[in-house]
């Protein structure tokens, strides 16, 4: 099943469609992009109209003068009209003569608080309805827009969810009349936060003329795309303001900004300065590519160089990429991985294959292409992904894995990305391809899988092993993979200590490859394991990057992860002052401990150990289970949310979604505990500077560090560089007003704090020594349980209760033993952290130098 799938996306993957290719038939999507034929086409659009009434009273000028406007189009070398009204049928014709698709809209009364009148709402799915008729079935037909633009004070008056509802039922009313058709809603930055999700592509309309603020939106917009194409469906400049020169200067950066960004199609508005609205023409604005009599001007010329151009545009100068692909029994997916690589449109790359020991055909299959095959014995993926960056030549080295199909684009995307913003890494999305049974489409969505964790819309804090670049030299500079690293969380460890260092890793939304996800019961359930152990393994050399339940502590958001369930908090809009802001956002609340508890092992051994007692004690039995409860709920809440695909979304495909989103971080926590206590403490931890300091009094609940610098450098440096790492870790931090004889308080959880005090010594000149001190001290909650255990003991002395007073004794022994450990925890991870910040400000030991 694997094999048959990943062909099928292979060659859905081909190159593109050259700009002037003979059109017959629809596109369809597929992941971040589209595809005609199996080959992978880019929408090169203008926008057409709304012009004043023709002789068949539609908004159209005749045939003749469409004829002309649509070879002129051609000439473009655009590809797409957008429309702005469901256009006539001879209309259609014409634009599939002419090798041009059309983007349908479909007007309705959209700018009154329309879900306020049930007539209203009537009239409005008759229009939707009319429209589609009217035109079904067309192939010359890209998609359709349900709406343009709805303004924000109308989807602040009628509620956003009831706009999504209502938006989600006109696009039923489409597919029940056009079965084949692509929907798609065109969004505005002031609703930027009116999710609609029920479209095939998301659309939006962008007028920013400054190029970074441009490409900073477009990011933002990618990432809230998602995995669906992104299609800039309006954009442009008015040459009476700007002056046709600028307008020409501004779409051609525009245009390229996008494409390289990783849209998937563009419409510049518009094709003339011909535009009627609002019963009258327009005579004071001209956006128009051609004037009113159809004489080009500027940006004709500056549109047609970009869209009769390659898409994405290409780089100069594009540098050598080396790509590494690591196998161990890929027979099944082997092929259909570099039959992908083949069609690569990148012009300097070189493929190395490692197949690390495998028993079945891999090799085999693998010598079969142009490519570079390594064999060796099998030692682990992070040792076969060293021995291809040895053997590497290029600039850079890109890795993907041998169950990936990757797009045509993908190294234009990643290197490009790379080249553009100076990043040392870059990652880009991995997508699960189509499946054909039930088990592996829910497997598909489950959480838990190989993603990415953003930090802000373009840079990462993580980057999946199965889509990642790195420059060559910054590998070299951190020793490369940890071996340690056998089967997972290799890339985990590989970004942390790049950003140790201060560097920056990059993502590239649009730089796709499928991967097959597990495609069994058994196998997610055994991927989530391994992710447990490789957690154990990262802890042990990141423990500053893990909560007290050993979870990682991720300072971006994972993508495509849902809300956490019923303990989570929920998302917020900004409307600014009045509901007038232009940009107008969905903020998501930042992942807190409280919304993963239910899924934690301590809560399920915890609803297990209460269930056990009120069975056995036959009192307070549904309390008891009220923990277990909350934990099912969650796991159904969240299924509920994922989006599967339509042939198998019933209540058996969620429930067995539910199922796995339960059973997932259970196992996963019980590796990481049994891999913990099974000896992985001798993994050797991260080591930043040497040589490290033997801090006074280890053991004890304070130690002292010292550091020397010649560049005048005062407290103040080390502590705002404390607080600079400390604070997006999500460590809770408290500054001295005066009171107090230590400088900064560190918490870690409810229960231990770190007192910081830092003094200077001046030793003449330029030369500092800075003394730090660093106290353990238990917080008042801690103290708080141990006083509740000593209220028990006495209680159970005072009323004679014997089993309550073992109870209390044996609980608070073990509370004081947690609480003592959590506090020498605490002492060695900020004995770490000063040691990274200390090194990243150019601090050194006493008697040693950097």
């Amino acid at each position: 099943m694997a094999k048959a799938n990943l062909a099928v996306v292979a060659r859905s993957a081909a190159v593109s469609e050259s700009p002037g290719a003979a059109r017959s038939g629809r596109p369809r999507v597929a992941g971040k992009f589209f595809f005609h034929n199996g080959e992978k086409v880019f929408v090169r659009g203008v926008t057409y109209g709304p012009f004043a009434a023709g002789a068949d009273g539609t908004p159209f000028p005749g045939p003749d003068q469409a004829a002309r406007d649509f070879a002129a189009i051609r000439d473009l070398g655009a590809n797409t009209l957008r429309t702005f009204t469901p256009p006539p049928r001879w209309l259609l014709d014409l634009a599939a003569e002419h090798g041009l698709w059309v983007l349908v809209g479909l007007a309705w009364t959209q700018h009154t608080c329309f879900l306020d009148a049930p007539e209203v709402v009537e009239s409005n799915h008759r229009l939707v309805r009319d429209g589609v008729r009217g035109v079904a079935g067309h192939p010359a037909i890209l998609a359709y827009l349900i709406g343009n633009e709805i303004p924000p004070d109308v989807v602040r008056w009628c509620g956003p969810g009831r706009v999504r509802d209502f938006l989600s039922a006109l696009a039923q009313d489409v597919r029940e009349i056009d079965p084949q058709a692509l929907v798609s809603y065109a969004n505005f930055p002031s609703t930027e936060y009116l999710d609609v999700d029920c479209v095939d592509f998301i659309c939006f309309n962008v007028y920013l003329h400054r190029e970074e603020a441009f490409r900073r939106y477009l990011s933002r917009l990618q990432n809230l795309a998602e995995d669906k194409p992104l299609v800039l469906t309006e954009f442009g400049i008015d040459s009476i303001r700007e002056g046709a020169g600028r307008q020409a200067e501004v779409l051609a950066w525009q245009i390229r900004a996008a494409f390289e960004g990783g849209a998937a199609g563009t419409f510049v508005f518009s094709w003339t300065d011909e535009w009627f609205t609002g019963g009258s023409a327009i005579g004071d604005w001209a956006f128009g590519l051609v004037t009113r009599e159809r004489t080009p001007k500027p940006a004709y010329y500056a549109v047609r160089d970009l869209y009769g151009g390659a898409l994405p545009p290409p780089l100069a100068a594009p540098p050598k990429a080396s790509v590494v692909i690591c196998a161990y029994d890929a027979e099944a997916t082997m092929e259909a991985c570099l039959q992908s690589l083949l069609q690569l449109r990148y012009p300097n790359f070189e493929v190395i294959v490692v197949d690390d020991g495998s028993k079945d055909a891999t090799a085999q299959i693998a010598r079969r292409f142009p490519f570079r095959v390594i064999h060796q014995e099998n030692r682990g993926l992070s040792t076969a992904r060293n021995v291809g960056i040895g053997a590497a030549t290029g600039e850079y080295v890109v890795f993907t894995d041998s169950d990936c199909v990757v797009d045509p684009d993908w190294l234009t995307y990643l290197i490009g990305a790379m080249v553009r913003h100076g990043w040392v890494a870059a990652g880009g999305p991995n997508l699960p391809p189509p499946e054909d049974l039930r088990v592996p489409a829910c497997v598909a969505v489950a959480p838990g899988g190989p993603t990415h964790v953003l930090v802000n819309d373009d840079v990462a804090e993580h980057i999946p092993g199965c889509n990642m670049a790195f420059r060559r030299d910054a590998l070299q500079a951190v020793q490369c993979f940890d071996p340690v690293f056998t089967a997972a969380g290799d890339d985990v460890d590989l970004c942390w200590r790049l950003q140790n260092r201060g560097l920056q890793i990059g993502f590239s939304p649009a730089a796709m490859v499928w991967h097959f996800r597990r495609n069994t019961v058994g196998a997610y359930l055994r991927q989530q394991r391994g992710y447990g152990k490789a957690e154990a393994l990262l802890y042990f050399k990141h423990p500053y990057r893990f909560n007290m339940l050993g979870q990682s502590r991720w300072l971006g958001r994972i993508y495509g992860e849902s809300p956490a369930g019923l303990l989570s908090r929920r998302p917020v809009i900004y409307y600014g002052a009045f509901g007038r802001g232009l940009f107008q956002t969905l903020y998501e609340p930042p992942s807190s401990l409280l919304s993963y508890l239910p899924f934690t092992l301590e809560w399920a051994a915890v609803s297990l150990f209460l269930g056990l007692c009120a069975m056995v004690s036959g009192r307070y039995v549904v309390p008891a289970f009220v923990p277990l409860a909350i934990s099912w709920a969650s796991a159904v809440a969240l299924a509920s949310s994922r989006r599967l695909d339509p042939r198998y979304d019933d209540w058996q495909s969620r429930s067995l979604l539910a199922l796995l989103i339960y059973l997932g971080p259970l196992l996963r926590s019980y590796e990481r505990y049994k891999w913990r206590l099974r000896g992985l403490a001798d993994v050797e931890p991260m080591r930043f500077a040497e040589p490290r300091q033997r801090p006074q009094g280890w053991l004890a609940t304070e130690f002292r560090l010292g550091y020397w610098n010649d560049a005048a450098m005062e407290k103040e440096g080390l502590i705002q560089g404390l607080m600079d790492f400390l604070l997006p870790r999500k460590y809770l931090i408290d500054v001295d007003r005066g009171w107090n004889d230590w400088d900064i308080e560190v918490h870690r959880g409810a229960f231990t704090r770190s007192e910081i005090a830092v003094a200077v010594e001046n030793h003449g000149g330029n030369k500092r020594l800075l003394r730090v001190r660093c106290r353990q001290r238990l917080t008042g909650v801690a103290k708080l349980t141990l006083g509740a255990c000593a209220l028990l003991v006495v209680a159970g002395v005072l009323f004679s209760v014997r089993e309550m007073v073992e109870f209390a004794i044996a609980l608070g022994a073990v509370n004081l033993c947690l609480l003592l450990y959590k506090n020498y925890r605490l002492g060695q991870i900020l004995h770490d952290v000063l040691e990274i910040v200390a090194r990243q400000l150019n601090l050194f030991p006493p008697g040693k130098r950097a």
